[in-house]
């Protein structure tokens, strides 16, 4: 099988390749210089030339902040330039998998969001990302995956988890983080296996969360972080998110369901607190490499 990733120097692309790479599967990973997806000339020669039986769309407009004051900027790149891929794909008979967010749902709830919950974004970005989600259905002749994640962190790029492990490593006295937001610290390179176990299932098409398990609120991340560190947690203090005065309204819970996995036989990612025991161990040789 033949894999595209577009967005391969970004935080997902990057584990997408080495998952791959490990398995021994032929794929191609792309950056924006190499593949604008807001240009269909660059999607069509890409395609064409590739031939790739999977896409993996992992290009996006991720600055959530700036998003607020560039929004059509955003939705260019998160719904213009997905439709155009999913376009593609479907002239070529490429599957494709279109990585999404939590961010399209409102936040308001108290139980894990099904995979068919109503849209109902609150920020520029997420509106952005749910018109992207809703282009790709339409115009992907029921060839594509929506895989929406979370909270995503990993040795590479830049994440909150890396900012807290070179927190936690400085003299400050304490450091304070978000206790008022609820979602699901996912790491990089489950995400990338649960990717190419969906594709290897010939699971249907449709939406699917990919997120690991359990919930978390920022706060319970930083001290988590701290406690694998051998440093005192209790260095992590709590605070409101309107004590950040960030332009983006973040949703106050966007914990996923996981329930498709089950139904399609795959099993669900593992619990965070698992995943980060093994992360950690990465990304300070990572950090530690670039020093």
């Amino acid at each position: 099988m033949k894999w595209l990733i577009v967005g391969g120097d970004g935080q997902l692309g990057r584990s997408l390749s080495e998952d791959l790479l490990k398995k021994g599967e032929k794929f191609l990973a792309l950056n924006r210089t190499q593949l604008d997806i807001t240009n269909q000339n660059e999607i069509h020669k890409a395609l064409h030339e590739f031939h790739p039986d999977v896409v993996i769309n992992a290009a996006a407009w991720t600055n959530v902040d700036s998003a607020e004051k560039s929004e059509v900027d955003a939705r260019l790149v998160n719904a213009t330039g997905a439709a155009l891929l999913a376009q593609e794909c479907s002239n070529t008979n490429s599957r494709l998998v279109h990585i999404s967010t939590d961010y399209v749902f409102s936040g308001n709830s108290q139980v894990p969001w099904p995979e068919g919950s109503k849209l109902a974004p609150v920020s520029a970005y997420g509106r952005t990302k749910a018109e992207g989600e809703k282009l790709v259905l339409e115009f992907s002749s029921g060839c594509a995956y929506i895989v929406r994640t979370g909270w995503l962190y990993g040795k590479h790029k830049h994440n909150f988890a890396k900012t807290m492990v070179d927190l936690a490593f400085r003299n400050t006295d304490v450091v304070e983080v978000v206790n008022d937001q609820i979602g699901q610290p996912t790491y990089s390179a489950d995400l990338a296996n649960q990717i190419y176990q969906l594709i290897y299932a010939s699971a249907p098409a449709g939406v699917y969360h990919a997120t690991n398990s359990g919930q978390a609120t920022w706060f319970d991340f930083a001290q988590e972080i701290f406690s694998l560190l051998g440093i005192n947690p209790n260095r992590v203090v709590p605070i409101d998110s309107e004590k950040t005065h960030r332009a983006a309204v973040r949703p106050a819970y966007s914990v996923l369901g996981h329930q498709l996995w089950s139904d399609v036989g795959i099993q669900p990612m593992r619990d965070w607190r698992v995943a980060l025991e093994v992360a950690i161990p990465e990304i300070l040789v990572a950090k530690n490499l670039k020093e």
